[in-house]
């Protein structure tokens, strides 16, 4: 008889283990989808810079080093976007294309500014179809970081947490996943408000 509860015992602990693994590689997998919506999103961004480019080449022959920072960034943008979706758990190729991303942001929000001064660039449809099709997919972009953060903030708080801490561990595939933060001057800029 106490061999048999001995048994029982040892069975419950490796059903519980087994399904702890198992929520770890559900939990895993949901980040890494999440991190699959975003690269298409970021796809389309990267896809449409240079027809944007393009179009404003035209207007702006003066402001090339604006048109070439804009290019550059997205380059850098779309090389850290293949290193982290082939390792969206790796949270320096994460970290890195928040970096870029945001560096791109900022090329972008350079551009806007100065297109503003070409009233004729600012009246041509194909620029204006380009700029709004950039704006919903802004808009995309953003609904899905933070579909993928929030997935990553439910991997990584199941995953400190005991026993799954220690369980984790012992399997050693289970690292901290990391954050897409995009961050932009403008974001940080504090609001003022005048009457």
């Amino acid at each position: 008889m106490g061999t048999l509860i001995f048994i029982g015992v040892i069975v419950a602990v490796i059903i519980y283990i087994i399904a702890i693994y198992n929520r770890l590689i559900a939990l895993k997998n949901r980040f890494k989808n999440g991190f699959a919506q975003i690269d298409v999103q970021l796809q389309r961004r990267h896809d449409l810079i240079p027809n944007l480019v393009e179009t404003a080449k035209a207007y702006m022959s003066h402001e090339k080093d604006t048109l070439t920072q804009v290019i550059e960034a997205r380059n850098q943008a779309v090389s850290a976007k293949k290193a982290a979706a082939e390792h969206p758990d790796d949270g320096g190729a994460v970290s890195n294309l928040g970096k870029a991303e945001s560096l791109l942001s900022g090329s972008l929000a350079n551009f806007f500014a100065l297109s503003e001064n070409y009233p004729d660039l600012k009246a041509n449809d194909t620029m204006a179809q380009l700029m709004e099709e950039l704006s919903s997919t802004e808009n995309r972009i953003g609904f899905a970081r933070q579909a993928f953060n929030d997935a990553v903030m439910n991997y990584n708080t199941y995953r400190e947490q005991f026993p799954q801490n220690f369980i984790g561990g012992l399997f050693g595939s289970f690292k901290e996943a990391q954050l897409l933060k995009i961050e932009t001057e403008e974001a940080r800029k504090a609001v003022k408000v005048s009457f």
